[in-house]
């Protein structure tokens, strides 16, 4: 075709006849600051894509998936679906508006179409949609518990009527026409993937999981054929001695391979602790993003590092405080995505870019009206934002988006 699909070839990402290989990050309130109504925030959106393509970051994981209702806690609201197939057409328009401004900029898109976690609704909504049964909501909620909440969750891959659910979402996503520029997402070389959800796993049912993962990839690609399509996997990390992350990569629906590596989340790092519990730490995480290369090489596709994180100094929320380890952090685990030898790993999208937005205060629980920053609603507010006063992380991402070009991985 003429337009430049970003396609995979000899396991690697291609657009036109050059490699695309990428620094990018997560955006996922990406739609809400493009919204058409009062809740959006256009000229905040224009001013994050300027700054973040100044710094050479060009390519966004974004959602496209928030389901209510807008009453539920620890939410992205507005939502985008606010009950079962009803849409709010300022958020519609929103998500148009950042795919027209991100073509501008020469930049693609990851495009999320569901989540694990209840911070944009997710698999749980839809659970509850069908069931009318109460999500029982994990920390901050008092007396949350992840196990009750991500059982909860896991019904999702049991229920025909909430997949349905999910599809007819899906399909009206990926069937829409752009009210801007007039291109249909599906024609829309602006997108680079599509994605199947944030972090899907099962504890309890992993041949209906697989079985979903093999229906949706092969829905999208039956309704798309020009994009690609990703899971949206952390990997192996709650199942180490699992085949997870080679059984959900090994359809050929599925075009390449992600991780996420979260070292405080699973507990291999304290940021009130010192060097060596720091350095251990990277270890493991440049040890597990290895294991996750390896097992990609083995299914000769592309790898993806699309989630790490990492807090500010001393497990400070501030956004005065210092981001020493973070930097350290951030470049080992760059030096390694970028290796020139490891030619199966194409990109990295950090977590999370909190840009020009700013908490309520340190840990502040995010209410309806607050600004969007990089921590999602059910997390304490700036704990993994990088925002743009963040000199010595800017530095660090610039740094690698120009060893990129450098090495010729350019557009």
């Amino acid at each position: 075709m003429a337009q430049d699909f970003i396609r995979v070839e000899n396991a690697q990402f291609k657009k036109g006849e050059q490699i695309y290989r990428y620094l990018g990050t997560n955006f996922w309130y990406g739609m809400n600051l493009g919204a058409s109504d009062e809740t959006g925030d256009r000229p905040r959106l224009i001013k994050e894509l300027d700054l973040l393509a100044a710094l050479g970051i060009k390519n966004l994981r974004i959602m496209a998936a928030t389901e209510g209702p807008d009453t539920a806690p620890w939410r992205i609201v507005p939502a985008l679906q606010p009950s079962p197939q009803q849409y709010s057409q300022p958020l519609l328009e929103g998500l148009d508006f950042l795919l027209e401004e991100m073509r501008k900029r020469e930049m693609h898109a990851v495009v999320c179409l569901n989540n694990m976690w209840p911070w944009s609704g997710g698999f749980a909504q839809y659970v509850n949609w069908i069931t009318k049964k109460e999500i029982p909501y994990p920390p901050p909620a008092e007396n949350g518990s992840w196990l009750t909440f991500t059982t909860y969750s896991d019904q999702f891959f049991k229920l025909p009527e909430a997949q349905a659910l999910a599809q007819q979402h899906l399909k009206h996503i990926i069937n829409r026409t752009n009210s801007i520029s007039g291109t249909p997402y599906k024609e829309d070389p602006t997108i680079m993937a599509w994605q199947l959800a944030n972090e899907p796993r099962s504890l309890l049912h992993k041949k209906n999981y697989l079985d979903w993962v093999k229906t949706t990839a092969k829905l999208i690609k039956s309704l798309d054929s020009n994009h690609l399509v990703s899971v949206g996997s952390e990997g192996n990390a709650f199942f180490p001695l699992s085949s997870k992350f080679k059984d959900e990569h090994s359809f050929p629906e599925i075009d390449y391979c992600t991780a996420h590596i979260w070292i405080e989340n699973w507990k291999w790092y304290n940021p009130k602790k010192g060097k060596r519990n720091f350095n251990k730490a990277t270890r493991k995480a440049t040890n597990y993003l290895k294991q996750h290369i390896a097992q990609a090489k083995l299914l000769n596709k592309p790898i993806v590092l699309e989630e790490f994180g990492i807090a500010r100094d001393n497990g400070s929320h501030s956004n005065l405080s210092t981001t020493v380890r973070r930097d350290l952090y951030y470049d080992q685990l760059f030096s390694l995505v970028y290796d020139t030898k490891e030619t199966h790993v194409m990109g990295s999208n950090f977590w999370a870019w909190g840009g020009f937005g700013r908490p309520t205060a340190p840990k502040a629980v995010w209410k309806a009206g607050d600004v969007f920053i990089g921590d999602p609603p059910f997390e304490l507010q700036g704990w993994y934002s990088v925002y743009d006063t963040d000199s010595s992380t800017l530095e660090v991402l610039r740094k690698w988006a120009e060893f990129i070009i450098v090495n010729d991985y350019r557009f």
